[in-house]
C-alpha cells in the first residue's frame, strides 16, 4: 500500500492528470467519490460516458461487472477498478457457465436473451441485447415478436418491466441483495412517519414494495422526478449513496433514505468497497486493472451496441 498524503483529492487530481485519465463514478459511490468524479451517473449513463471518455485509463469507481462493460466498449483503454472485489449478487447470481447451460438444455425455445446489464462479461456475450433499469421497457418493446425472451438476472426488474410492456418473458431467479431488503412493512412504516413525502423506488424493489411508490423508476430518472415533481420532500427506496447526488443536484428538496427492516438506510457492501485511499493507488499503480478475452469481449460488444443505438 502507497503512503498517503494528507491532502488525498489534491494527490487523486495530481494523479489524473498525470495518467491522462478520466474518473466515472456509479450513483451509489461515497460522497468524497462522487464529489471528484468526471461523471456521476446509472449504468446507462455511464456506459455513454466510456465510450465517449477522451483519455487512456478509465477509473472505474463501481462494481466488477461496470468495468468489464467500459472494457468491452473501450478495448484499447486501460479501465482501471479502485478494487477488484466489489461485486454484486445479481452478476453472481447468473454464472455465464449456468445460463450456457440452461439455453442449450432449452433450445427448443429459441431464447431472445435479454440481459440486464447486471451481469458478467461472459453473461453478456450469451446475450442478444443488454438494457438497464433506464431503458429495459423500451428494449423489451423492441424485441422481436416471433421469439420467447428470456431475461436474466433480475427476476424483479423482469417482472416490473412485464407489467409495463405487457410481453410475457421466462425470469432468470436473480435479485439484488439490497433492494430486496426493503419490505412492505418497512416503507410502510416511514411512510406514515412522513405522509407528504413521495416514494420513489427502484424497480428491483419486490413487488410488495413498488405497488407503495408514487414512482417507480431508474437512478438517473430519479433525479428527473424529484426535480420537477411539486412534492417538497421524498423517501428514496433505492442504494443510499443515490441521496447524496439527489441532495446535491436539487438542494432545495428533502430526501429521506428508505428503510429496510433492520437499517435506516441501505448500504451496498461491493459500492462501498471504493474508497479514497484505494483509488488513489490503482491510479498511482494503473492497478487492479480489467482484463477480457478478446473472443469474450468481441461477442459481448455487440448486444452492448445494439442497446446503446436502441436506446438512442
Amino acid at each position: 500500500m502507497a503512503v498517503i498524503s494528507t491532502d488525498i483529492v489534491e494527490d487523486i487530481l495530481a494523479l489524473k492528470k498525470e495518467r491522462n485519465a478520466t474518473i466515472l463514478a456509479h450513483n451509489y459511490q461515497i460522497a468524497e467519490i462522487q464529489e471528484l468524479a468526471d461523471f456521476v451517473g446509472d449504468s446507462l449513463g455511464l456506459s455513454y460516458c466510456a465510450t465517449r471518455a477522451d483519455a487512456e485509463v478509465i477509473a472505474f469507481c463501481g462494481v466488477h461487472f461496470m468495468g468489464e462493460t467500459a472494457k468491452i466498449i473501450n478495448p484499447a483503454k486501460r479501465v482501471i477498478l479502485p478494487d477488484l472485489d466489489a461485486g454484486c449478487s445479481l452478476a453472481e447470481a447468473c454464472p455465464a457457465d449456468k445460463l450456457e447451460a440452461y439455453l442449450h438444455q432449452n433450445a427448443e425455445k429459441n431464447y431472445y436473451v435479454i440481459a440486464y446489464i447486471n451481469c458478467s462479461a461472459g453473461v453478456k456475450a450469451l446475450s442478444d441485447v443488454i438494457c438497464t433499469s433506464g431503458n429495459a421497457v423500451k428494449i423489451v418493446n423492441s424485441a422481436p415478436r416471433n421469439r420467447n425472451i428470456l431475461f436474466v438476472p433480475d427476476q424483479n426488474l423482469g417482472a416490473w418491466v412485464m407489467q409495463q410492456t405487457g410481453r410475457k418473458m421466462d425470469l432468470w431467479r436473480g435479485s439484488c441483495y439490497i433492494h430486496i431488503e426493503f419490505t412492505h412493512r418497512s416503507i410502510t412504516k416511514i411512510r406514515n412517519t412522513f405522509p407528504d413525502a413521495a416514494v420513489v423506488a427502484h424497480p428491483e424493489c419486490i413487488e410488495s414494495v413498488r405497488i407503495l411508490a408514487d414512482e417507480v423508476c431508474s437512478t438517473e430518472k430519479m433525479i428527473h422526478y424529484c426535480a420537477n415533481s411539486p412534492a417538497k420532500s421524498f423517501i428514496i427506496v433505492t442504494e443510499s449513496g443515490m441521496l447524496h447526488r439527489l441532495r446535491r443536484e436539487i438542494p432545495d428538496k428533502i430526501f429521506i433514505p428508505g428503510p429496510t427492516e433492520t437499517c435506516a438506510c441501505a448500504d451496498c457492501r461491493f459500492m462501498k468497497m471504493n474508497t479514497l485511499e484505494k483509488l488513489h493507488d490503482c491510479l498511482l499503480n494503473l492497478q487492479p486493472e480489467i482484463e477480457i478475452a478478446e473472443a469474450i469481449r468481441a461477442r459481448a460488444e455487440r448486444p452492448i451496441r445494439r442497446m446503446l443505438e436502441l436506446s438512442r
